[in-house]
């Protein structure tokens, strides 16, 4: 195991087995159904009066009201998807709650009962063998990595020509602390055989496909090479409580800076290959150009020009930002500072840089970044600016992480709406003092 990996792990603070076990009921195993809530401690505490979602950075959808979660934006309710509100991204961690969800099948499970499930870990292994929940709660090490979770369509409504899929606005993400086992701790205890290829992954949710594929369960793959594997966690727990069922309970696949598709929800089965997997998932849907900012010209898929593809999980999530306040729907004031806040994150490594535009990325000022959550997580930054007249402006932001890495000023497109990360804008309205 990398020494620097678990060096990183031993940084957050880890709930006892003991307390995981009193947490879960499993003195009882009792099954957790959507009837009982675990909304997080920081939702709680919030009293966001939300009447209607932002008009300048969601979708313009109406709210749905779901068992264990807040009001979030309705994109569709078969299968259920969800979109966090802007206000909720004042936070470094996203209440869970009020997390985003996201379903490609209609049938998910509305209850699970703890005695009877178990994580079954098949296929190319010298010891194929299963773990109750309370197995994964008592005979390993629990560890808690923070990380952002985000659609690879988050953003879609801003590619330009539109492309099919669910028009997300900025709303498909959230940040929290993921606690559970690591991946390569129970890969071990299977032994997985010398010819392994790719480790798949398998969920309770199946359902109708979309229409004309024959898939009927959502099923990903992730090389037996790829160094992420090392990091990935099984999580029991978000922002230490129980997962809230719309987001994976008992157990979901966390695979730190990749994108969301692979983060598999009500985790059952792991699967070793021995062959490149070829369901529909792996190599027909979530597929991106191979080159630089994973996009193509519109004129040029018009005209049937081939290209290269790749599957998204063969990259982690490109370098973006956000400005969360000012948020465009009230007047400033001229002369009057205001503090500007967003946030900023990389799937590539820390975000090293955040800089500020008050002229539509004419001209960059330097932000103050905040508290360094771990190289995963959303980075808070800040600024304070002075509107010096009244008037129309547009601000701006841009990251940079510790790679090099850097956000486009011009637009990608791609015919999946996929790893959009070009440099977000907002229009505000300052006003007279006088």
């Amino acid at each position: 195991m990398n020494k620097d990996f678990l060096s990183y792990f031993s940084h957050f603070p880890v709930i006892s087995r003991r307390e995981w076990l009193k947490l879960f009921g499993l003195s009882t195993l009792s099954t957790l159904s959507l009837q009982k809530s675990f909304g997080g401690e920081e939702a709680r505490k919030t009293h966001l009066d939300i009447s209607s979602p932002s008009p300048f950075w969601t979708s313009q959808n109406p709210f749905a009201y779901e068992p264990q979660k807040l009001p979030l934006i309705r994109l569709n309710d078969r299968p259920i998807v969800l979109e966090t509100p802007r206000e909720f991204f004042e936070f470094s961690f996203t209440p869970n709650a009020a997390f985003y969800v996201r379903y490609h099948l209609d049938c998910i499970p509305n209850s699970i009962d703890l005695s009877k499930w178990r994580l079954f870990l098949q296929g190319n292994f010298l010891n194929p063998v299963s773990f109750s929940f309370a197995d994964l709660l008592t005979r390993f090490e629990p560890v808690s990595i923070v990380a952002v979770n985000q659609c690879s369509g988050n953003s879609r409504s801003r590619f330009y020509p539109r492309v099919p899929g669910a028009q997300w606005g900025n709303g498909a993400m959230g940040n929290a602390k993921w606690t559970g086992v690591r991946l390569m701790d129970v890969l071990n205890k299977a032994k997985m055989k010398e010819n392994t290829v790719q480790i798949q992954f398998q969920g309770f949710d199946y359902g109708r496909s979309p229409e004309g594929t024959p898939a009927h369960s959502f099923i990903k793959s992730l090389d037996r090479d790829d160094p992420i594997l090392e990091e990935t966690i099984l999580a029991y727990a978000m922002n230490d409580e129980p997962l809230p069922l719309l987001n994976g309970f008992p157990l979901r696949l966390v695979v730190p800076g990749k994108f969301a598709t692979y983060w598999i929800k009500h985790l059952t089965w792991i699967r070793a290959l021995d062959s490149l997997d070829t369901n529909f998932w792996m190599k027909t849907a979530y597929r991106i150009p191979k080159n630089r900012h994973n996009s193509v010209s519109f004129e040029d898929y018009q005209k049937g020009v081939s290209f290269e593809t790749i599957p998204i999980g063969a990259i982690q999530m490109p370098v973006r930002s956000f400005i969360i306040q000012p948020a465009g729907d009230s007047k400033l004031i001229e002369k009057m500072p205001v503090q500007v806040k967003g946030i900023a994150f990389s799937g590539y490594g820390a975000v090293a840089k955040v800089e500020f535009s008050s002229d539509g990325g004419n001209h960059w000022q330097e932000t103050t970044l905040g508290k360094d959550l771990g190289k995963y997580s959303f980075r808070n930054w800040h600024i304070f600016w002075t509107p010096k007249k009244a008037g129309e402006y547009i601000l701006a932001s841009r990251a940079w992480d510790e790679k090099g890495n850097t956000q486009p000023l011009t637009p990608i497109w791609n015919p999946g709406g996929y790893c959009w990360n070009t440099v977000e804008t907002q229009r505000i309205w300052v006003g007279k003092n006088s």
